[in-house]
């Protein structure tokens, strides 16, 4: 399984940025996907997931700015980021799992490597 996202990059803070995750070695429709991120010195945490039935669900920091989608003909997830603040800097990451839109927040079943995102103020 490949993940590849792509995407990221310097934006003042306000502007709006759109993440790719082009997915490739599974049943992109039978998966919920999910973006996560990690700021310096943090944790990584969960950003954003969506069903393969596309039900949404939202870190309560991007609910209202974020808006994730997927486009299973091309095995693709998408996340728009509008409205972008400093403390959303972070290197962001894509995920698969087999699961729910709970259970990716514990542990998705694959990552993708990350992308930069930096929000200059």
């Amino acid at each position: 399984v490949q993940l590849q996202a792509s995407g990221g990059g310097l934006v003042q803070a306000g502007g709006s940025l759109r993440l790719s995750c082009a997915a490739s070695g599974l049943t992109f429709s039978s998966y919920v996907m999910g973006w996560f991120r990690q700021a310096p010195g943090k944790e990584r945490e969960f950003v954003a997931a969506i069903g393969q039935y596309v039900s949404t669900y939202y870190e309560d920091s991007v609910k209202g700015r974020f808006a994730i989608s997927r486009d299973n003909g091309a095995n693709t997830v998408y996340l728009q980021m509008n409205s972008l603040k400093p403390e959303d800097t972070a290197v962001y990451y894509c995920a698969a799992d087999r699961g729910s839109l709970v259970s990716i927040k514990s542990g998705p079943d694959y990552w993708g490597q990350g992308t930069q995102v930096t929000v200059s103020s």
